[in-house]
């Protein structure tokens, strides 16, 4: 089993400042799931019971001179503490920033290694970072459970295939902030929020208890996927009344979810996001987060990073 690589910098930055300041936020651990096209970062994912957070890179983004190999059809996966990771890839990046002039005239080895640690009579694995600086060499070792068996693999790639169904319906979101203020608000009210998405591209949440109801719309969103106009006599209707329309025509379905994970789920924007997608899988078995990546300068979907988070919900939802 080998791993070898030199981190580019655009994979750096990516890392350092998008994607694990994210994922910090997310959770202790995640696994790490290697294999000869991709990376991927996964949280939670072979847990029901918390937000589960699966972000995807294309090797070519992050590495040159990638080396892999196993016994696993050339598939490695392992769990780590992300927060030791994100320290690892900071401290790399502040001595070649330091010794060096910076990542483009002094490259960032990463591989995986087994070392005998001190008053241990048997060599762990763990994920090395190497930087050499103007007088020195800086080696920095990220400890990492053992790696992942066939069968666990086979189990890890299973649940991943699974968590990228779609939902039939999503609503595009182009000013995630708006959500952020009005979640950041909902904390001091209740702990469950409802929403509720739409065929006519409405995104509602709410919040209440015996003595407040505390609640936003966002109307008209982009749609893609299976989508309706909505009825002209229901314009004039308050939006709870139309939701409830919109459920019992079939043209919405609506879900409870924990206002922490909501929140949990709204520290991915620190990946930097072009926009968000909201969907409510079928039979309101989850509520999905998509979150869509442009080629800097375009307005083209950069395809080689995907990020999506997948809600539990607390009610079985209605359709």
């Amino acid at each position: 089993m080998k791993f070898k690589a030199f981190l580019t910098e655009n994979g750096v930055n990516l890392l350092e400042k998008r994607f694990l300041p994210a994922f910090d936020k997310m959770g202790k651990t995640c696994y790490l799931f290697l294999t000869k096209d991709h990376l991927f970062f996964l949280h939670n994912l072979l847990n029901g019971d918390g937000v589960q957070c699966i972000a995807q890179f294309r090797i070519d983004v992050l590495f040159d001179e990638y080396r892999i190999s196993s016994q696993n059809e050339d598939r490695i996966a392992f769990s780590l503490d992300v927060s030791l990771l994100y320290r690892a890839v900071k401290s790399s990046v502040s001595i070649c920033t330091e010794f060096s002039g910076g990542l483009a005239s002094n490259r960032l080895q990463i591989k995986l290694v087994k070392k005998l640690p001190p008053n241990c009579t048997q060599p762990m694995p763990f994920l090395t970072f190497e930087t050499k600086g103007y007088k020195s060499a800086v080696i920095q070792d990220v400890p990492i459970s053992k790696p992942l068996s066939r069968s666990q693999v086979v189990e890890l790639q299973t649940a991943l295939d699974s968590a990228q169904d779609l939902p039939p319906t999503l609503v595009q979101v182009q000013d995630p902030s708006q959500l952020q203020n009005f979640v950041d608000r909902m904390k001091h009210v209740g702990d469950v929020l409802n929403v509720t998405i739409s065929k006519h591209g409405d995104l509602q949440v709410q919040t209440s208890t015996t003595l407040i109801r505390l609640g936003s719309e966002f109307q008209r969103l982009s749609v893609i996927g299976d989508k309706s106009q909505a009825p002209a006599e229901d314009r004039n209707l308050s939006a709870q009344a139309r939701s409830e329309r919109a459920i019992a025509r079939g043209d919405a379905q609506s879900v409870q979810v924990s206002v922490k994970h909501f929140s949990k789920s709204l520290q991915c924007h620190l990946t930097k996001p072009d926009s968000a997608f909201y969907g409510i899988a079928p039979q309101g078995a989850c509520l999905t987060v998509i979150f869509q990546f442009m080629v800097p300068g375009t307005r083209q979907t950069d395809k080689s990073i995907s990020l999506h988070c997948r809600l539990p919900v607390l009610d079985p939802g209605s359709n």
